[in-house]
This record gives C-alpha cells, structure tokens and sequence, in this order.
C-alpha cells in the first residue's frame, strides 16, 4: 500500500451520519457542534456530492464572495469536484503549505535549526571583549532556551564578560518585513519584526489586573519580565456597575518599546491579557539574554548591541581564542508542527529564509527562498507562472494561489514516501488540535480531516487531506474571498462540505 494510504489510515476514523441541515441560512446561525437532528442520507453517487456541495455554494453568502474549490481523489485522480479552481485567490495561511513543503524537500526532515554563542574565553573564565550570540533563525526559542544556553556557559567555566552582550543578526537580511504587509496591522502579534535571533515569539505578553481598590490604577506585568520595554499606565480601576474598555498599544508610529495602557478595568475583572509585538527583537532577545547570564551568575560590563554585517562572528572566527561555547539546537519537524498547527507566521517567515541561506548563501530572504520555492513547484509540476508569492506565510495580500495548484501539491507529498509523514502530521485535525480544534466538531469531518485553515481580512481558506466514507483518500483545496466582517459563515459552509466528502460512499445501499 502506498506511503500516504498508511501514513492516512493510521488516524482515520470511521463515521456514519453526514451533518447538514435543509436550510443553510438555519446551518450558519446554528452551534457548531451539532445536533442530531442536522443529519440526512449521505450521498451514495457522485453527482449527488456534487449537487449537495452546489446546494451549499448556492446560497446568497457566495453573491458577493467567490470560491475556488478542487476535490481530488488520491487513489485514482479522479476529481470529485472542482468549481473556478484556476481562479487566482489570496491562499493567506494555506501558503504555508507551499513553505512546509518546500522546507522538507529542501532541508530535510532531519535539518537542525541552531542559536549559537561565541567569545573569547581566557584562562582566568573571562569572556575577553563582546559575547556573541548568533542565530540562524529558530523562530521558537524562549527565555527557558536562553537559560540552557547560559548553563552551558557556566559548564564551561565563564563567570564574567568584559564587553556587550552582542546579537549577530547576519544570517539574514534586514528587512523587518514581507512585502505587501500592512502599515496598520502593527503592533498585533502575528505580523511581529522579522530577524534570525527571533526570542518569544518577538512580542511580549502584557498582563492587567484591578488595582485594590476603585480609582487607583490596575497592576500591569510584562511576561518575560524585561527592562527593554517600558509601561506607561494611565487606566483606572472602575466599579463592577461602570462601563468602560481597557486598551492596551504599544507606541508603533514613534518606533518605541513603549506600552501604554488606557481605560478602564472593572475591580471585579480577573486578570486580561494581551500581547504585542516588539520593536529591534534583535536587541530584545540580547537584554533577555544578558538579564538571563546576571541571574545565572555571570557578570557581564558592558550592554547590548547588535550587528547585521560588520564584525560578525563568521568575521571572528579565524582568531584560535574566538571559540563557540554554547550551541541550542531545534528540529524543523518541531518547527513545521508548529507553523502549521498553530500557524505561526514568525515559522513560516523563518523557515523561508532558512531555504534561502542554505540554497544560496546567507544572508538569507524571502527573495532567495522564494527562488528554491518555484524550483520546487516546478518539480511538482506547477508552473511558476501560474502564481505569485511574496512571502511565507500567507500575510501579504499580494501573495495569488488556486485551489488547483494547492491540490496538487497535496497530491505530490501524499506521494513523497519521505517526507509525507512529516506534512501530515503538521496539519491540524478537524475537532481535535490547532486551528481546527473547535471546527467539526460532532460531523463526520472530527478526526478525519488534516487540513491547514487560512485566515486574512476577507479571505477564508482550507486545504488538506480527508477519507470518504469507503476510506478513500481525498486531497481537497477551498478558498473563498471578497467577503466584509467575520468569516465564520465561510469557515461553517467549509466544514459541512468536509462532511459531506467523509460521508460520500460510492457503495449503493
């Protein structure tokens, strides 16, 4: 039996009843967990399938909206279903599909992904000038990484540094940003500053809780706790019967590491939390490191700098005391689980200019990774003119994708005996982790399907993998667009088609 039928039916579960209701406009203002009642008989032909999916797509939702969706089936090619499938689409997240793919081609399943540190270490455990730390590009270090790193320091006899504590950032270029990202989005997370040495996810958690008492302030914590940020505090503790909202910004026009807190929190109100992103994280990580050293022990002079080019560790090396003292390491399979279960846009940014480095030279970009990336499509058999990429990680709007081509990358990892366990285990699974944990729930598509969500302003999409009924593997691609406000109704229509597909038998009973 083929590779991905293996990899596939170790985590299919069989289902039984198909979950949809007579009125979609009921479906799309109903739970989604749902209810006995929703079901009705599978489809048992293939043109039955295909007049419940149109049914669904019929609807006034898809007026103003378009979709483009491919339903292939893995054991003989046949397409299920296909509607403006060579219809260009902002894929948004399920662009990592064509990263992670790329990545495990390219890189290996096996590719290690290091954060390293460099100095001079003299005989009397003296760090002699600057201590480097140099990343290359492990978009999931955390201060308890850092930790280890600074154990391995004192392991190795260092109990001071006489410089700065220096973050070599010359791994890749220095564009904080993809291109086509949007100006506003800052400061939100999940558009954080891009750099190698990349430390929590480059944002921080700020956490606001009621003052003791109406009218004082509310206590405001920084997690990681960190001096390289500051809080400016000007919201008030207010009575449970008063209206008021709470915001929390970081001052992002001004290019300042300054939080500010406004508003009101009421005295009853368990602790919020919120999280922006950092400004320079380059010289974040390098506080976090030197505050990491102090509380270990090692006393460091000097202060934090960090460098892009000149007098970089690669520069240092040729002297026989400039020696490496600690190395972390992190495996791209953690790293992919990540970018994809969660879909973490820092991974996926990363990854692409990990791609670069390696393919080319350092320092790696999107430009570079984006190169190997076509090379790979390519050799999948997707032409390079048939779409655009800018990025990675599917923020850019400019970024244009079918379901077409989606599907037939499916199609060609599905056949990648080396590499497709890896794939299919990144993906979220319907009603069980990541993105899809609280979708289909209660349907046929829980636990079937493994998929990767795709999630931008007015573009909802889902692409992946799933058995019918008679356990027949299907790669499947949607993606939907132009639509204002939430896209809860499309992500819905979504997860109904996906039963549909899981219920589908081509068994006449």
């Amino acid at each position: 039996m083929h590779t991905g039928v293996n990899v596939m039916n170790k985590i299919r579960r069989c289902s039984t009843f198909l979950l949809i209701s007579a009125s979609l406009a009921t479906l799309l203002l109903s739970c989604v967990t749902i209810r006995p009642s929703e079901f009705i008989t599978p489809p048992c032909s293939l043109s039955s399938l295909r007049a419940a999916i149109d049914s669904l797509l019929s609807d006034s939702l898809f007026i103003p909206t378009r979709a483009g969706i491919k339903v292939v089936s893995l054991q003989t090619g046949e397409v299920l279903y296909e509607r403006d499938s060579h219809v260009l689409f902002h894929p948004a997240s399920n662009l990592k599909l064509l990263t992670a793919a790329t990545a495990l081609r390219i890189l290996g399943r096996n590719y290690q992904v290091h954060t390293s540190v460099f100095g001079e270490l003299t005989p009397d455990s003296t760090i002699k000038g600057d201590l480097f730390i140099k990343g290359y590009g492990d978009p999931d270090l955390t201060v308890k990484d850092l930790e280890s790193i600074a154990d391995s320091l004192k392991a190795a006899g260092v109990k001071r540094v006489l410089g700065n504590v220096v973050s070599d950032v010359s791994y890749f270029d220095s564009l904080y940003w993809g291109t086509g990202w949007m100006w506003d989005d800052d400061p939100a997370c999940w558009q954080m500053y891009l750099t190698p040495l990349s430390i929590e996810k480059n944002c921080i958690e700020v956490i606001v809780s009621p003052g003791k008492c109406v009218g004082s302030p509310p206590t405001v914590n920084l997690n990681p706790p960190t001096s390289f940020i500051t809080v400016q505090n000007e919201a008030t503790t207010i009575s449970a019967s008063d209206s008021g909202t709470l915001s929390v910004d970081r001052l992002w026009r001004e290019r300042l590491n300054v939080i500010t807190v406004k508003g009101g929190i009421r005295a009853t109100s368990q602790p919020q939390h919120y999280h922006v992103n950092v400004w320079q994280p380059e010289l974040y990580a390098a506080s976090l490191f030197r505050d990491v050293l102090h509380s270990k022990g090692i006393e460091v002079l000097g202060g934090i700098k960090s460098l892009q080019r000149n007098s970089t560790v690669d520069e240092l090396k040729h002297k026989s005391t400039f020696t490496m003292l600690a190395d972390h390491t992190r495996g791209l399979d953690s790293i992919l689980v990540n970018m994809n279960k969660v879909s973490d846009n820092l991974s996926a940014e990363n990854v692409l200019r990990i791609i670069g480095a390696v393919t080319y030279t350092a320092p790696g970009s999107a430009e570079k990774g984006l190169w190997t990336l076509h090379s790979v499509l390519q050799q999948m058999g997707i032409d390079s003119t048939s779409y655009y990429t800018v990025d990675g990680s599917g923020v850019s709007h400019y970024n244009l994708v079918n379901a077409d081509i989606l599907v037939k990358l499916l199609t060609a990892m599905y056949r990648d005996s080396k590499n497709f366990d890896l794939f299919y285990a990144s993906l979220p699974i319907g009603g069980v982790d990541g993105t899809l944990k609280n979708r289909m729930k209660g349907s046929p598509a829980e636990e079937n399907v493994h998929a990767k969500t795709g999630s931008i302003n007015g573009v909802s999409s889902l692409s992946g993998y799933l058995h019918t009924r008679d356990g027949e593997p299907i790669a499947f691609s949607m993606l939907m667009q132009n639509f204002i406000g939430s896209g809860q109704s499309y992500r819905y229509v979504q997860d109904r088609i996906c039963a549909l597909i899981a219920e589908f038998s081509r068994q006449q009973r």
